[in-house]
C-alpha cells in the first residue's frame, strides 16, 4: 500500500528520492552498495523535507517513540517513515534485518551500538552482546545499517534534549525486528506498528 500516491506529490524531492531508491535497490544486489548510493539521495532529501512533510508525519505519541508512514512501496521493498522522538523516547535494543538509510531532519538524535561477541547471531537465546560506540546525529546528518551481522542498536532523545524527526528508509517492509534483552541474551521478533499518514 502507498500512503501517497503520485499524483500527490507528482515533480516533487519525494518522487525524486523514491525513484532513486528503487533504482538503487533495483540494481544492487549487496546491501552495502544500497546504501551506497541512497545515502547521498537522503541528504538531498532530509534537505527538502520541509516540502513534502505533512503535519501528520509530525504527530508524536507521549508513552512512545511515533512512526509515521511516508512511502509504503506496494510490493513490500522499501518503506519510508517520518519517526517522531519526544524527551527521553527510545527504541528497545534491536536489529533491522534489512539495510537502511536514516536522516536526521530536526534535533539531535542518539545511537548507542551493541556488538555480538561471539558472531553472527543464529539463535534466539545465549546471545551475547557488549556496548559499542555512541554516535550522535544532528539536523542534515544520514547515517546507515546492512544486515548479516546485523546493525544492533537503541536510538533515542535523552530527557534533557528537544525533540526529534528523523527520516528513515528500510529495504523491506519494516514492521517487525528483533528486541534483545541484553541481561538475558534474548532476542524476540516483535511486531512494529506504525501510523498511515
Amino acid at each position: 500500500m502507498s500512503v501517497t500516491s503520485g499524483a500527490e506529490t507528482a515533480g516533487s524531492v519525494l518522487d525524486d528520492f523514491i525513484a532513486g531508491c528503487r533504482a538503487a535497490a533495483g540494481r544492487c544486489p549487496d546491501p552495502a552498495d544500497c546504501v551506497q548510493d541512497v545515502a547521498p539521495l537522503m541528504a538531498r532529501l532530509i534537505g527538502g523535507a520541509h516540502s513534502f512533510l505533512k503535519p501528520s508525519h509530525y504527530r508524536a505519541d507521549p508513552a512512545h517513540y511515533a512512526r509515521n508512514a511516508i512511502y509504503l512501496a506496494p510490493d513490500r521493498s522499501l518503506s519510508l517513515y517520518a519517526l517522531v522522538w519526544l524527551p527521553g523516547q527510545w527504541t528497545p535494543v534491536h536489529d533491522h534485518g534489512s539495510w537502511g538509510v536514516v536522516g536526521v531532519v530536526e534535533g539531535v538524535l542518539e545511537e548507542r551500538a551493541y556488538m555480538s561477541v561471539d558472531g553472527e547471531i543464529r539463535r534466539n537465546e545465549g546471545i551475547r552482546l557488549k556496548r559499542g560506540g555512541l554516535v550522535l546525529l544532528p539536523p542534515g546528518a544520514v547515517t546507515s545499517f546492512v544486515p548479516n551481522p546485523d546493525h544492533i542498536h537503541r536510538t533515542g532523545v535523552p530527557a534533557e534534549r528537544a525533540r526529534v524527526v528523523s527520516l528513515h528508509l528500510y529495504g523491506r517492509m519494516m514492521n517487525s525486528f528483533h528486541e534483545y534483552d541484553v541481561e538475558r541474551g534474548t532476542r524476540r521478533l516483535v511486531d512494529v506498528p506504525h501510523q498511515d499518514s
